[in-house]
Parts: structure tokens; sequence; C-alpha cells
């Protein structure tokens, strides 16, 4: 099972870095990717990472401020993320999709089989 955690409270222009564990299950052979959602609002993509490491994907609103990774060896994903906004504000969740190919990354929630707990951040302005 997923598990996210490194949220926390953090003034606005700060930074925070998210990780998320699994099994090996949940790593082996698939994408990942982090979602958030905020209060009244629907899930969005954050980013997104494939198999091998080596494609990214970022939403426009977090491009250029945060950078996901991966530790196949590890089992983990991490979201780093950097001049921290209001708008981020949310519970961010990760979430694990198979990918036939090493190259693809997944950029739609339902395109992701499994999903982690999810970790609240708050960025106070």
């Amino acid at each position: 099972q997923l598990q996210a955690s490194g949220g926390g409270l953090v003034q606005a222009g700060g930074s925070l870095r998210l990780s998320c564990a699994g099994s090996r299950r949940d790593f082996n052979q698939n994408a990942m990717g982090w979602f958030r959602q905020a209060p009244g609002k629907e899930r969005e993509f954050v980013a997104g990472i494939s198999r091998n490491g080596y494609n990214r994907e970022y939403s426009d609103s977090v491009k250029g401020r945060f950078t996901i990774s991966r530790v196949n060896a590890k089992n983990t994903v991490e979201l780093q993320m950097n001049s921290l906004k209001s708008e981020d504000t949310s519970v961010y969740f990760c979430a694990s999709s198979y990918a036939r190919r090493p190259e693809i990354v997944k950029v739609t929630a339902d395109e992701y089989q499994r999903w982690g707990s999810g970790t609240q951040v708050t960025v106070s302005s």
C-alpha cells in the first residue's frame, strides 16, 4: 500500500518534500504520479514520472517549481516543492499505474490503479 508523508504547514515561498513509499508491487513496472485535491475541487494532476525515471510531466501550475523523482531500489517516489504558493494548499496523493513501456508517463487520474493515503500541505500567505 502506498503511503505518502512529508506534508505540513509552510509559509509562502517555502519548500516541502513529499515522499511516497510502497511495496515492490506498487513500483515494479509502474509509472508513478502525484495528484492533489482541495476542498470542493476535483482531483488534479501535479506531476508524473515514467517507470524508468527518465521522463517527467508537470501541470502548468507547478512547472519550474516542483520536481518529481523516484528511487526504484527503495520503492519510493518524491515530490520536491519549492516556491510554494497559497494556491498549492491541498491534500496530495501519490499513485501508481501499470506501464507496458518504461518511457510512458501517465497524466490522468483514471489511468492510475493504486492510490496512497493523502498528506496535507498548507501554505500560509
